[in-house]
């Protein structure tokens, strides 16, 4: 028996996935992504401790799964777009990894954006903050040193396979959403680099490979740290919001995928760029066409984050008395609770939104009778709302709804949850066989690549719908009524916002 290894490194959560020659998950071994926060606005991570745990990580899944690493057949990175990940000019780490939810940068890109017209016909990618471009043109004005000391610039996964095989690349799908690739040529262009004047990168720019490629080995010096045998071939690996896709069987636009991860992420494969004017990114799929994408940073982060800070007690008591977790205990409550359970709404901003650099997250309708468990049951409503405007969004431009959605990410842990997401989106939601199928996905792109196979038949052959989810209309009537206040509400917040960022701003120079 054969077996792949993806490693999926997300903004949350960290994983080593071990898979057989079907897709079936044997093992996994996962721990938390530790950020560092440590100035408002700003989430980095320590690189060195970052690799270090995922080493003891794929350790622990080799030991417990009980196989010889010799049997693995490839190892295939996974990771979160944009952010950025940097190497001095020997090949080291010098400074943290920034990860996809920092937001130091949100008001240059909206310099960018602003010249938009410029840039489209190269990158037609829209501008946001955590775009390596973007970042890079900040350290450039506000941190010199480390900006003259970069010698590679790299994205989250390519940073992984770096560490697996000591080979410096850059993957397609990961560049092209992230500034660096000319659509109409497929490679890098001195002119993108000159539209965000940050020409001294052009030697950092690594050589470019496909997903599937094998790049090189696994080194000794990896090996020693993660179990894995020397040589072991290492893949270019996946942009997380491909790996989803293709581990859900999402690969022509008549279904979405729907990730409610760290990010919200809406997506579908397409022959046709979407336009300037639609407000979507594009990027290249793994079969070449377009990923079609509508995504913030306003899904599932959220809740974890209000759990935090409202649940902590009760997390600690689950805990210590070795009960269930806290979303067994919350998966009770949806499971007894509905849409008319509340009149709460909360917008799902804590990380930053799909409206504006200067929202942020809020309960609205709070009076004396709120409890916890009215603000819990608003959470999980407002971030299905903030996908369902990602969704709309993507039904207007395509000109019609998909047959389906196929949903991934954490929130599919709880059926009541994705229940509710389907009684929102007034769409049938489908989930796949398998808890980790970004990880699934990687496992896909090496079985095509290793036995010389279509996405489609590796996906016919590996791929399997577990459960589908109808909407119910009743529900659908009273969460419209619902997201229409939503939406009034980020309307009109605007000013609010607006008066809110300068007032952060003078406590911070306070």
């Amino acid at each position: 028996m054969r077996y792949f290894l993806s490693i999926d490194y997300g903004g949350t959560t960290t994983k080593a996935i071990l898979f057989d020659d079907k897709g079936k998950e044997i093992a996994i071994s996962s721990f938390p992504t530790l950020k560092i926060e440590d100035r408002p606005g700003f989430r980095e991570i320590d690189l060195e401790a970052l690799w270090h745990a995922i080493g003891a990580s794929i350790k622990d899944l080799i030991i417990t799964s009980d196989i010889d690493s010799s049997a693995i057949a490839a190892v295939i990175p996974i990771g979160h777009g944009k952010g950025l990940y940097l190497l001095d000019k020997q090949q080291a780490i010098f400074c943290h990894g920034i990860l996809s939810t920092d937001e130091r940068a949100n008001d240059l890109a909206k310099t960018f954006e602003a010249k938009l017209d410029e840039l489209w016909p190269m990158t037609q990618q829209h501008v946001v903050g955590v775009q390596a471009p973007v970042l890079l043109r900040w350290l450039k004005e506000h941190d010199r040193a480390s900006y003259e000391q970069i010698g590679w610039v790299l994205s989250a996964k390519d940073f992984i396979r770096f560490q697996l095989t000591g080979k410096v690349n850059q993957e397609y799908g990961d560049a092209s959403g992230n500034h660096w690739i000319h659509f109409q040529t497929g490679t890098y262009d001195p002119a993108i680099l000159s539209f965000f004047d940050i020409e001294e990168m052009a030697q950092a720019l690594p050589e470019l490979v496909d997903c599937a490629d094998m790049v090189g080995g696994v080194s000794k010096e990896a090996a020693n740290l993660t179990g894995l045998t020397e040589g072991t071939p290492v893949l270019g690996g996946l942009f997380d919001i491909d790996a989803c896709a293709i581990g859900s069987g999402v690969l022509d636009d008549q279904t979405f995928s729907l990730i409610s991860g760290t990010w919200n992420i809406n997506a579908y494969p397409s022959k046709q760029a979407a336009s300037q004017a639609s407000g979507h990114m594009n990027s290249y799929f793994p079969n070449r066409d377009y990923l079609i994408e509508a995504s913030s940073p306003t899904s599932a982060g959220n809740l974890d984050a209000i759990l935090t800070m409202l649940m902590a007690e009760e997390i600690r008591t689950i805990k210590e008395q070795g009960r269930e977790s806290i979303y067994d205990t919350l998966e009770t409550f949806l499971e007894n609770t509905d849409a008319a359970y509340n009149d709460l709404i909360f917008l799902p901003f804590l990380y930053g939104s799909n409206v504006s650099s200067d929202a942020k997250a809020c309960f609205f309708g709070l009076s004396t009778r709120t409890t916890k468990s009215h603000l819990l049951r608003a959470v999980y409503e407002g971030i299905a709302f903030a996908h369902k405007k990602h969704i709309d969004q993507l039904i207007l431009a395509k000109g019609s709804a998909p047959k389906v959605i196929r949903m991934t990410g954490g929130a599919t842990h709880s059926k009541a949850w994705v229940q509710l997401f389907a009684d929102v989106l007034q769409l049938p939601i489908e989930t796949v066989s398998g808890s980790e199928l970004g990880g699934l996905g990687g496992a896909l792109i090496a079985k095509a690549s290793l036995d010389s196979l279509s996405l489609d038949e590796v996906v016919a052959d590996m791929v399997r719908v577990k459960e589908t989810y109808y909407p119910n209309q009743e529900q659908g009537k009273y969460y419209q009524q619902k997201y229409d206040l939503y939406q009034q509400l980020v309307t009109v917040m605007g000013p609010a916002w607006q008066s809110l960022a300068a007032l952060s701003t003078l406590s911070q120079e306070g």
